[in-house]
């Protein structure tokens, strides 16, 4: 079995990114919901509060840096594309389409954090 391609590597990096980015999104969701949820009435609740509220504030802190990451991501994939392009490989069509499909996930997500 032949080793993945530069332009395959590139694009499940980009991939994986996205995801990443979507799931501190629903782990933030999830915090916000259990704050909400949150018992006035139980002993725990400021101590809970304070926990959450830290959650929180270290979830939020993900974002720029991942901004950075799915950037970075996006312009080695843009390159990688550029490449592929250029050496008009009939066999990496499959891998281009795959590649742009991300890079068009990637910029919706871009957008969103942004």
């Amino acid at each position: 079995m032949a080793p993945p391609s530069q332009l395959a590597i590139a694009t499940s990096s980009l991939v994986r990114l996205v995801k990443e980015e979507s799931s501190y999104h629903k782990e933030l969701q999830g915090q916000l919901a259990r704050i909400e949820n949150l018992d006035e009435g139980d002993e725990n609740a400021e101590y809970i509060l304070k926990q959450e509220k830290r959650g929180i504030e270290e979830t939020k802190a993900m974002f720029p840096e991942l901004r950075d990451r799915i950037k970075a991501a996006m312009e080695r994939l843009d390159l990688q594309l550029e490449a592929a392009k250029e050496a008009g490989s009939i066999s990496n069509v499959e891998e281009i389409t795959k590649a742009k499909e991300a890079m068009a996930q990637a910029k919706t997500s871009y957008r969103e954090i942004a």
